[in-house]
């Protein structure tokens, strides 16, 4: 079976090929299929704007291929969560993560002028799949760990730099795409979603 993944996210695309080239014959990109669009994301969780993503391009594609759409995003304790679902556009469109990390540093520093020092996140992803029979299913994943005052790896994107998983003891950005993927989110997401399909 051959799988679209709903993003232009090279690197979304690269781990979810690493991690399920076991079960789709090839994992396409919006521009091997000639799709070239931004859809708006307007669920108001992880769930939600996966399946929105999925079922947009699935219905362009005519249902001819599975489709795979991703939402994830960093959650941190303090912040009541956010930037949760909008993590991409935290610090406003176009999506820009050096902002958006600037961004998350002043909101916290800005907390912690009043309230006591709490940098426990979590990142959380929703992986969705709508297959050429009709079904839906999806996997859900998290990681647990703290934002950092600096920036440390020159991996990764997004919020990695900043994130220090517990379970490997670096930030995403200093950890190789091997050591992500034992413990990132979106692999958690991705193993839940293989055990359903």
């Amino acid at each position: 079976m051959i799988a679209v993944l709903a993003s232009n996210n090279s690197h979304k695309l690269d781990e979810i090929r690493a991690l399920l080239k076991d079960k789709f014959e090839h994992v396409c990109s919006l521009q091997e299929v000639n799709i070239r669009t931004d859809i708006e994301e307007t669920g108001t969780t992880f769930e939600e704007n996966a399946f929105i993503k999925a079922q947009t391009i699935f219905d362009m594609l005519d249902g001819k291929y599975a489709v795979l759409a991703d939402d994830s995003g960093l959650c941190v304790e303090a912040l009541g969560g956010a930037p949760g679902v909008y993590s991409a556009r935290y610090a406003g469109e176009p999506c820009d993560d050096g902002k958006n990390n600037r961004l998350l540093l002043k909101n916290l520093h800005e907390r912690e002028s009043i309230f006591p020092r709490d940098r426990r996140a979590y990142f959380a992803s929703v992986v969705a799949a709508v297959l050429p029979d009709g079904r839906k299913i999806s996997g859900e994943g998290r990681v647990y760990g703290e934002v950092l005052d600096e920036y440390r790896g020159n991996g990764g994107f997004g919020y990695d730099p900043l994130f220090y998983c517990e379970e490997i003891g670096k930030t995403f950005a200093e950890a190789s795409m091997e050591e992500k993927n034992t413990v990132s989110h979106r692999a958690r997401a991705l193993a839940a979603l293989r055990e359903k399909l």
